[in-house]
């Protein structure tokens, strides 16, 4: 059996995996990236972020959606609305990002090895290949960056073709008339209300009272409304018990006794971590809860030149915080002096209809730590590019220190909002204030602007707290 020598060995080819190789390569590192699929780019390019990103994109540009606030008429494209029509510009997406993968892993001069990897020590792959004879690497440095896979409770008969999970979604066969979705988070919503923009009948079900409880709290119920009037029947506090599968229909029991027909069955109850099949044991590792492995601030597992990287380390399992960790991951590997932590404050999106963003502190965290802020809110439909794009629901909201006025959190919700958080993460990581966007002249007309009048409305809340009779400033004369 042959033996070939590298500084690194990255298991995965996700955003974790391919960044991290390039990132060592750029440095002059000899990296050897292992790749199980056919296609590169893991979840992120081929079952998860860009697909359902891009069949969000394709459901509000078919069904006519954005169009329905303008100029009072139904701008509908297609009456009837087929899986080859969903699906197309997804697969166009998806073969795009696996072509820009496979450029960046050849400019960086990683080499590509097709095939099952297990670890057969510490510092040793082997590489295994249906037509090629096994294959040990070894490396003085591993990564692994085997990403994650949709978690299957038995309930769910999924090897009937009509119950779906988020990975086999995108086999989708015919658009049917009505989809029971099981998981009210993140991949549950944002499928939830693409389909239900298609037209079709969606039944959401989330075990816990409301939807996405790690969002503000106003932002979640304003989503919870917004997909009820696009017909999503939402219920909360139900789980499913069983399902029966007769030829005309799906029918799931729910623990409060409840039936619910559906031609079609989508389970989102979260991810489990890629490494049932890596033999880890053989490295001195050990995955925990739902196959994810524990690491350090620097990304390194309890072998401390084996580091992990992405959806396989758990929460929070998204692909920009993926890309990031794997290059921290591996300049502190190979002491690069470059890149040492992952940015403190992390933007989350959610695309949902409409989009929701964060980023800092919710008002709830901050409560529970017993510090107070001020709150203060802009909505879309005041807006002049609100106006134009014709928002009827959305809205920002700012959250700052009482005392010093500095930014604590940013809330989004509505058309565009992943994009317009990221002016407010950047404030957040600038430590500013509130006259950072007093003092900015934002471009008119334009979303960028409810920055400004949600700060008035702030300062305005402040003002009125402290007894004082006016605000140093007129916030009804700027609007």
């Amino acid at each position: 059996m042959s033996n070939r020598q590298y500084d690194l060995i990255v298991i995965g080819s996700g955003p974790a995996g391919e960044k991290g190789a390039a990132q060592a390569a750029y440095f002059g590192k000899k990296v050897a990236l292992i790749e199980r699929e056919p296609v590169l780019g893991g979840a992120a390019a081929n079952t998860g972020t860009l697909p359902s990103k891009t069949l969000r994109e394709t459901a509000l540009y078919l069904s006519g959606f954005r169009q329905r606030g303008l100029y009072g008429v139904n701008m509908s494209f297609k009456e009837q609305v087929t899986a080859r029509d969903f699906l197309f510009r997804e697969r166009q997406v998806q073969q795009a990002e696996q072509r820009r993968i496979s450029a960046n892993l050849k400019r960086h001069r990683v080499d590509l090895l097709k095939g099952h990897a297990a670890f057969v020590d510490g510092h040793t792959v082997r590489l295994e290949n249906r037509d090629a004879p096994p294959v040990d690497l070894t490396a003085d440095y591993i990564l692994i960056a085997t990403g994650s896979r949709p978690f299957r409770p038995e309930v769910f008969p999924f090897h009937d073709a009509r119950v779906y999970d988020s990975d086999t979604i995108l086999n989708l066969h015919d658009i049917p008339k009505e989809m029971l979705v099981v998981g009210g988070g993140v991949i549950g919503c944002e499928y939830a209300c693409m389909f239900a923009a298609l037209g079709i009948r969606v039944t959401l079900l989330e075990g816990r009272d409301r939807l996405l409880t790690f969002l503000d709290a106003e932002v979640a119920q304003l989503l919870t409304r917004c997909m009820i009037e696009m017909g999503v029947d939402v219920r909360f506090n139900e789980t499913v018990t069983a399902v029966a599968a007769a030829p005309a229909q799906l029918t799931a029991t729910l623990a409060s006794g409840a039936r619910l027909g559906a031609d079609t069955i989508l389970v989102a109850a979260g991810r489990s971590g890629n490494t049932d099949t890596l033999n880890l044991p053989a490295a001195g590792l050990a995955a925990g809860k739902r196959g994810t492995i524990d690491v350090n601030a620097h990304y390194q597992t309890v072998v401390p030149h084996i580091y992990a990287a992405g959806d396989v380390v758990g929460f929070p399992a998204l692909a920009a915080t993926s890309m990031e960790q794997a290059r921290v991951a591996m300049v502190h590997a190979f002491d690069l002096k470059y890149k040492t932590k992952v940015a403190p404050i992390l933007p989350y999106g959610i695309y949902t209809i409409p989009e929701c963003s964060m980023a800092g502190e919710t008002e709830n965290g901050l409560a529970q730590k017993g510090v107070p802020c001020i709150a203060g809110v802009a909505h879309y439909d005041t807006n002049a590019r609100g106006q134009i794009i014709g928002a009827r629901h959305g809205f920002l909201k700012l959250l700052f220190a009482p005392d010093t006025m500095k930014l604590l959190g940013v809330h989004a919700i509505g058309e565009q909002a992943t994009e317009l958080v990221h002016t407010g993460l950047v404030a957040l990581h600038a430590g500013a204030t509130a006259d950072l966007f007093i003092e900015t002249c934002f471009n008119y007309p334009t979303l960028g602007e409810l920055y400004k009048y949600a700060t008035y409305d702030a300062l305005g809340r402040r003002a009125k707290l402290r007894g004082e009779s006016q605000a140093p400033f007129d916030p009804a004369a700027e609007k």
